[in-house]
């Protein structure tokens, strides 16, 4: 980095606009990047693999996919990464800071896509849209699981029985059939269950909750 760029982190000067939408870089090569958003081009491709990229750092962190490299090793357990992001998401399990806050809600996150996530239960915003019926869903992996109910992929299957789910997350639950495992605890009576629904529902038996009670017209 020239000193001239470099003397930029410090004066914010970016003279690199983008015409298209206004947004304005410090660095020529990142503005180079960015303008490849517009138009679609993505001069990169993975030779093992055919995918292809629209910027060489992210080309090369994919290629890690496939050497299996992770150069990013966390001092306090040793376990690695292939991406320095992620290694800083990771250390905050050892250090519980959580620098990513809800400005309108008193909750704090230790990853940014986190608190991404979390500020959507304000705004409502569904930016993953279904192509096949135009259902739309606050996140990307909720979008992945509902992908499956079109194409019947089942990609989790359970090693003990071979029953087969379209979420990790039932995956999970179904385990438990086998172990014997119920991990949700009523506070009240000491009654536990294999699933949350179960408990939430068993819960309203001490409140005397009826929340689904239909109402009769006279």
């Amino acid at each position: 980095m020239t000193l001239q760029v470099h003397k930029r982190t410090h004066t914010r000067v970016k003279p690199y606009e983008c015409d298209l939408c206004g947004k304005a870089f410090s660095r020529h090569n990142i503005f180079q990047v960015h303008k490849r958003k517009h138009t679609g081009e993505k001069p990169c491709e993975c030779n093992q693999c055919g995918k292809i990229f629209g910027s060489h750092s992210t080309f090369h962190v994919h290629k890690r996919k496939h050497s299996g490299e992770k150069p990013y090793a966390c001092n306090q357990c040793g376990k690695a990464f292939a991406q320095h992001i992620h290694l800083q998401s990771h250390e905050r399990t050892h250090t519980g800071e959580k620098p990513y806050a809800c400005n309108q809600y008193d909750k704090a996150f230790g990853k940014q896509e986190h608190l991404q996530r979390h500020k959507r239960t304000h705004t409502g915003e569904k930016p993953y849209k279904c192509n096949q019926c135009g259902k739309a869903f606050a996140q990307y992996s909720h979008l992945q699981s509902h992908e499956r109910t079109h194409t019947g992929e089942k990609p989790y299957e359970c090693n003990q029985c071979g029953e087969a789910f379209t979420r990790h997350n039932a995956l999970q639950v179904h385990k438990r059939t086998h172990t014997g495992e119920k991990p949700y605890e009523c506070n009240q009576c000491g009654k536990a269950f294999a699933q949350h629904d179960d408990l939430q529902s068993h819960e309203k038996t001490h409140t005397g909750e009826k929340p689904y009670d239909i109402i009769s017209v006279v």
